[in-house]
């Protein structure tokens, strides 16, 4: 089939992340996929939730929004209840950044990272992700830079990316409109040591078997080996 943006069916589309994009927070990044644009900024905070005080440990949670113009349609603001959506992601985010650090060692202190989606065309949780860690690294090096670290608490770099089946194709990185039309779905979070962190796959109508698994997972694979390399050069001022 032919994409609607010209890319090959195995390509990502084009990845653009901008380290330091905001002054104030600990670490923040703008990433770019294609026409999805998400700001993903850190703040650190000398306390942690109240399960885990008096532990030692520390926490990495994050938010996510879209912002009310980041789609065809205006979304409305609603600060008093969160969309169910909107959760879900916050908590994959959440879960995939903690598989990536080191709790012990960040000492009683909470880093929260918020993505917020400044433009959406599909894949803004796998981007979330991906732009999340970076500017999380940064925030961790900054600290590590005064000294509160002597080791950079990370254990592992974290990206994900999404496949699909269009048309019977299997395609990398949908866009929205792929996205829409998609028969199976996934989102595929993974680490740089080829471990998986997380995935999530939907069939639409008909089911799809353990084989179409095995090559969607090797697409994703192919797509977040890149992602790591993208995550690589942003960050090269900050290891």
């Amino acid at each position: 089939m032919t994409r609607k943006d010209g890319r090959s069916n195995d390509q990502l589309r084009p990845v653009k992340i901008t380290t330091g994009y905001q002054d104030y927070p600990e670490g923040s990044a703008l990433i770019e996929v294609g026409n999805t644009r998400v700001l993903c900024a850190v703040s650190v905070e000398d306390r942690v939730p109240p399960f885990l005080k008096g532990q030692g440990t520390g926490w990495v949670t994050a938010e996510y929004s879209m912002l009310p113009r980041s789609t065809h349609t205006r979304t409305p603001r609603n600060p008093d209840r969160q969309a169910g959506r909107s959760l879900e992601i916050q908590r994959l985010i959440g879960r995939c950044l903690r598989a990536a650090v080191d709790l012990d060692a960040l000492g009683e202190r909470s880093f929260t990272v918020d993505c917020d989606v400044l433009q959406a065309d599909g894949g803004t949780r796998t981007a979330s992700i991906t732009g999340a860690y970076v500017a999380l690294y940064i925030a961790l090096s900054n600290l590590k830079k005064k000294g509160v670290y002597k080791v950079l608490p990370i254990k592992c770099a974290v990206a994900a990316t999404s496949v699909g089946v269009v048309d019977r194709i299997r395609l990398l990185d949908l866009c929205y409109d792929e996205d829409s039309r998609a028969g199976v779905d996934f989102n595929v979070v993974m680490t740089d040591r080829g471990e998986f962190v997380e995935l999530q796959g939907t069939a639409e109508g008909k089911p799809f078997s353990r084989e179409m698994i095995d090559q969607l997972l090797s697409l994703a694979e192919k797509g977040i080996k890149e992602l790591f390399e993208e995550q690589k050069k942003a960050l090269a001022g900050y290891r």
